[in-house]
């Protein structure tokens, strides 16, 4: 099989959640445990870092990798979904694992998994665990994929975890409750390991102490004692923070969400240090102000074009998209166009009732089974005062709105990581994925 036939392989064989939802969805560790002992507990050959949350841990993994990668360790980095092509889930020092690695790990390795039916995921992170310990990476950043109780990843034992945060998101797996959720997520920490809770909420809060408590895992809330200060706006559009320790540094990724995402992570690096970490200054300024460049991060308030201006972001669901609005509410322009679509799952009403009523909608659906249609995502806006017309798929809505766009207008492009997706393969064809 060739690379395209080996994914229409593991697509195919393994369901994909980021493809068809629920269905994919499969509980437990048993078959986690089988594939790790079918390839030797290759996790147990580096060090690693856990990162789970709501929001935010996409772009904490990606920035923590730029900071170790600049610190000098060779960075194995762990996450999903990918927007472009499944090799960015699996990255060394930003570098994506080869097709031909792809190919020859399904080839090798099918007479095993087979039998087992392994969900996607579950084989994505053994892939993932296993191409580490080859690379002889030094230390692995893994982002949960979701919750993190029963999460697949959660078989490794980190020297640190971190929780960003909690808002609603799959609650049909992980709760219709924060405290539930927050259970969920909690199950990453573990016996006697540090873990740094970003943000929180009354009804969050002790669930995290509680478990802390139970296995004797210092905890640390970023909140409490904040290392972030404030912050400015560089002529270019950057956030220049304030921090406890590190004057007037510089972060590329230019999202409202990144004040709490910087925060958490300024924690994160304080509990490195403790733990024999050698992070230097230098290195911690560079992984903030390249993160996107040393490690392939794309679809966080990304800046795609000017005149008009086009931003896309991945951002999903309330928590997320409560800071994009804020967001966008603070940009200058003639006109806001936004090209939206979302998947069946998510709390569209609640999504919809948050955004600007001013703005001119292109409805659209993304290439998964997922998406909602179109048609009906315009129907549901339109009780909320929004309203467009419906295009076909992103492509179609994006070039709509970027012809009928003045160039003092702004485009935003988001409501799902598959629209994003669909953006940047169909219009922008980002060519990061050099071997």
């Amino acid at each position: 099989m060739n690379y395209q036939e080996t994914l229409q392989y593991l697509y195919t064989s393994a369901p994909l959640f980021q493809q068809i939802g629920k269905d994919a969805y499969k509980e437990g560790l048993d078959t986690t445990y089988k594939l790790d002992e079918h390839f030797g507990h290759p996790h147990r050959n580096y060090r690693t870092i856990h990162v789970a949350g709501t929001n935010g841990k996409g772009s904490c993994s990606h920035t923590l990798a730029a900071i170790l990668q600049s610190a000098g360790y060779k960075v194995g980095l762990y996450t999903s979904p990918h927007l472009v092509d499944f090799r960015e889930r699996i990255r060394v020092n930003g570098v994506p694992v080869s097709e031909q690695f792809v190919m020859d790990f399904v080839e090798h390795h099918r007479s095993f998994f087979e039998p087992l039916h392994p969900s996607f995921f579950e084989l994505a992170t053994a892939m993932a665990f296993h191409y580490f310990a080859l690379q002889q990476v030094d230390v692995a950043v893994i982002e949960v994929g979701l919750g993190g109780r029963l999460d697949c990843t959660n078989i490794i034992r980190p020297d640190l975890c971190i929780i960003t945060n909690i808002s609603f998101d799959h609650v049909q797996f992980l709760g219709n409750t924060l405290g539930k959720i927050a259970s969920e997520k909690a199950g990453i920490i573990k016996e006697g390991i540090p873990v740094i809770i970003g943000e929180t909420t009354p009804e969050t809060r002790p669930v995290f102490q509680q478990k802390a408590d139970e296995v004797h895992a210092p905890i640390t809330f970023a909140e409490d004692s904040p290392l972030l200060k404030g912050y400015t706006r560089t002529e270019d559009g950057l956030y220049c923070y304030d921090t406890v320790h590190y004057p007037h540094l510089i972060g590329e990724l230019g999202g409202l969400c990144q004040l709490k995402n910087t925060n958490t992570l300024l924690a994160a690096i304080e509990e490195l240090l403790k733990t024999g970490y050698p992070i230097t200054e230098d290195s911690i300024r560079n992984g903030f102000s390249h993160v996107c460049e040393l490690t392939g991060l794309m679809g966080r308030w990304q800046k795609l074009d000017s005149n008009p201006t086009v931003i896309c972001d991945t951002g999903h669901n309330i928590g997320g998209i409560q800071y994009i609005v804020e967001q966008l509410s603070m940009q200058k322009y003639e006109k806001l166009h936004i090209v939206i679509g979302m998947v069946n799952d998510k709390d569209i009403s609640g999504v919809l009732q948050m955004l600007p009523k001013d703005a001119v909608y292109y409805f659209t659906q993304a290439s998964v089974k997922r998406a909602l249609p179109a048609e009906q995502i315009k129907s549901l806006a339109e009780k909320y005062g929004l309203y467009g017309d419906r295009y076909p798929d992103v492509k179609t809505a994006f070039e709509t709105a970027h012809r009928q766009a003045g160039k003092k207008d702004f485009i935003f492009v988001g409501g799902s990581s598959f629209i994003v997706a669909d953006l940047l393969s169909t219009v922008y064809h980002p060519g990061h994925l050099s071997m």
